[in-house]
């Protein structure tokens, strides 16, 4: 069995808000049948989402089901149409066969429930209808979605939203208001490995309630390697680099060329000279 792929095949790399923001404007004028929007959390897509449309769609989340999908998309009919982040959906292929019907490219999509008719009846929805709606799917992890609904796909535009930390802390210095996390987190970008607003708002919870919230979220937002590194190089019992190269290596950290790298970036260098083992 093939291992699911990391990113979906003729994906457009987004990196900036203002690509991100384009792309979802286009949705919310229905110029987009489909819109994937696949991204790490933190990131603050599905607010962009909300934002750019406003009143004008339903939202399908939480612990949705097929069939109240199925129901939501009656009771909202040619509305704009926003999944998000909806794990179970993607693992039921009832709601599968809902989401082909919904993404046709065809102006005028026919979607249709085939059982619980007494439970339709009840409730005053048609066991058929036809809808203008246009879709708009977000993620955190293409893997959940692939393999699910890659056939969905084809019929749409995904974009893979990948903003540097310093495009994400340019965002956060619009709302957040604690200028020394700011200035902490500005001198600190480099060792980021995952953006996240939410490093932001938790380092505001530990700093309110007077813990060590630079200690804790350094380790947070740091790779796992490159806090190995870190580990390695403040404990005393290593004499030189050659002994911190060693512990690397054996704690599973990689090769010599990948502990360099990773301590560059702990001293804030480029690192213009690094290989290719990583």
């Amino acid at each position: 069995m093939s291992k699911p792929k990391t990113t979906p095949e003729r994906a457009i790399p987004v990196r900036t808000y203002d690509k991100l923001e384009r792309y979802v404007e286009a949705f919310a004028a229905r110029h987009l049948n489909l819109l994937i929007v696949v991204g790490g959390p933190g990131l603050a897509k599905s607010q962009t989402v909300r934002r750019l449309t406003g009143e004008r769609a339903c939202w399908i989340e939480g612990n949705a089901t097929a069939f109240g999908m199925y129901g939501a998309l009656w009771r909202h009919k040619d509305e704009l149409v926003v999944i998000d982040d909806v794990d179970n959906l993607y693992s039921d292929r009832c709601a599968v066969r809902l989401l082909k019907c919904l993404c046709q490219t065809d102006p005028v999509k026919q979607i249709a429930w085939q059982s619980g008719s007494s439970r339709l009846e009840r409730e005053g929805v048609p066991r058929s209808f036809e809808t203008q709606s246009r879709v708009v799917l977000i993620a955190n992890d293409w893997k959940t979605l692939n393999g699910n609904v890659e056939a969905v796909q084809d019929r749409g535009h995904v974009i893979v939203f990948e903003p540097t930390a310093e495009e994400v802390h340019r965002k956060v210095i619009q709302w957040f208001r604690d200028t020394e996390i700011l200035e902490w987190f500005e001198g600190h970008l480099h060792l980021v490995h995952r953006p996240s607003m939410r490093h932001y708002v938790r380092a505001a919870e530990l700093k309110k309630a007077g813990l060590n919230w630079m200690q804790a979220i350094l380790s947070d937002a740091l790779s796992e390697k490159t806090l190995l590194v870190a580990r390695i190089k403040a404990d005393s019992k290593y004499a030189n680099e050659r002994q911190r190269v060693e512990a690397f290596c054996r704690l599973g950290g990689g090769c010599r060329a990948t502990y360099f790298n990773h301590a560059r970036r702990l001293n804030g260098s480029s690192g213009s000279g690094r290989t290719a083992c990583r």
